[in-house]
């Protein structure tokens, strides 16, 4: 069952990220060869496998935790790395090793540590002053020359978390580092909204085993089984095809899928409820996101299927709306926008108001990616497109959610193969449990 998961690219391609984003900053904010970008790995969580920092990643392709990527405008560039005491390697899996010897193998010149010994085989947020000396010296050297640091540091409350507390601890030891920081972070948004065919394949595969993983939902679905056993037999999908969650399933049977990002329970099916199964693998650091309904005794009533058609006939007709020059929500162009128009059309069937979230989100390195959906659809983009209803005093909720990718002013479904028509799908059901 194991995907093929596409090759890691070649350091140049990161390397070609890097002098994007330094072309950018030269020529919107001003950069100049006695600045310098500077880029800060993700902290590890002893509660969950670590994942590289979206936006680190996409612009180094390293994965290990708790390294600093330096590049000077003059043109040099250092990685730092933490200076364990013990050997990381003999406690967790490392790829590869950080030295001057294979610096090249990582697009920089210099491989140096951050600072003197580390205890353990872990980076902390709460690090000392000593622990990071060498890049301290360093950016004071910046600050003196009056230097500009160019980093991620939205004026946002959730973003880049780790990245701007290190930032802010650092500025603790040396606070003039703060007058010397300057936001890259909508550049950077820029560049990873458009996406290459290499990101491109990564997502398909993505897609394909979340199109497996929603077969075996619907394969475990039926009375008297609870939401977790359903979860049980999608995730493992996901593990054995080397992939893993790109955000917490939701598995949601009766009143529950009226709840938007529902928890799973322990709630057992019931003959007449519908479920709503949103899940997603990530592959290659890329992530899919596909929702389905499905009834759990593998037949719609007349009043879940005439409901269940109208979100279904909402999203065709998006579909048949979306290109380069729409919008997914924006508020001032609201018949361009997809999003209003989706409501429009469930206004006309008298369901707008049980339609309560948008009509879709931009996918990629994160389940919900970076981008603004109040800016025109671009080749490049890929994104979701899910229509739902909620009605809680019927207990009914219907969600209908796919993944796209628009190349070429033509809009692409990557999760066609998987059924959606009310009569596949209790097709699919009843031929893997026959109801009467």
């Amino acid at each position: 069952m194991l995907f093929d998961v596409p090759q890691k690219p070649d350091v140049s391609l990161y390397v070609s990220r890097q002098k994007s984003l330094c072309q950018a900053i030269q020529q919107e904010l001003g950069g100049k060869e006695s600045d310098q970008l500077l880029l800060f790995a993700g902290l590890e969580d002893e509660r969950d496998d670590f994942r590289q920092e979206s936006s680190f990643f996409y612009l180094t392709g390293i994965e290990e935790p708790g390294v600093v990527f330096c590049e000077q405008f003059d043109g040099k560039k250092t990685l730092y790395v933490p200076n364990f005491k013990i050997d990381r390697a003999k406690w967790m899996n490392v790829d590869v090793s950080f030295t001057q010897e294979n610096a090249k193998q990582f697009g920089v010149d210099t491989v140096a540590h951050l600072g003197k010994e580390i205890f353990g085989y872990q980076a902390c947020p709460f690090f000392t002053k000593d622990q990071y000396e060498y890049l301290l010296a360093q950016l004071k050297q910046v600050v003196d020359n009056g230097g500009k640091i160019f980093t991620l540091v939205p004026n946002d409350p959730c973003g880049y978390f780790h990245q701007r507390f290190i930032l802010e601890r650092l500025q603790t030891f040396l606070p003039e580092l703060k007058n010397h920081i300057i936001d890259v972070s909508e550049l950077v948004v820029r560049m990873r909204r458009k996406k290459d065919m290499q990101e491109f394949q990564c997502m398909y595969e993505a897609v394909a085993v979340t199109v497996m993983a929603q077969e075996a939902a619907a394969q475990a679905i039926a009375p008297d089984i609870s939401e977790r056993e359903v979860q049980g037999a999608l995730e493992y999908i996901f593990t054995a095809s080397g992939a893993r969650r790109a955000f917490s399933s939701i598995i949601a049977a009766g009143a529950n899928a009226t709840v938007l990002h529902a928890s799973v329970s322990n709630d057992v099916l019931q003959t007449g409820q519908l479920v709503i199964v949103d899940i997603g693998a990530e592959v290659g650091h890329y992530c899919a996101d596909l929702t389905r309904t499905y009834p759990v005794s593998g037949k719609f009533t007349k009043r879940q299927r005439e409901l269940y058609e109208a979100v279904l006939e909402t999203q065709a007709y998006v579909e048949s709306l979306a290109k380069p020059g729409m919008y997914l929500k924006n508020e001032k162009e609201q018949d361009k926008s997809l999003h209003h128009l989706a409501k429009n059309f469930l206004e006309a069937k008298g369901l707008e108001k049980y339609f309560t979230h948008g009509i879709g989100h931009f996918l990629g390195l994160d389940v919900h990616d970076v981008g603004d959906r109040g800016r025109p659809l671009q080749n490049g983009d890929m994104f979701t497109i899910e229509p739902g209803v909620y009605i809680p005093q019927e207990g009914i909720g219907i969600r209908i959610e796919d993944n796209y990718f628009i190349a070429k002013d033509e809009l692409m479904c990557l999760s066609e193969e998987l059924p959606k028509d009310p009569d596949l799908i209790e097709k699919m059901m009843q031929e893997k449990s026959p109801v009467e």
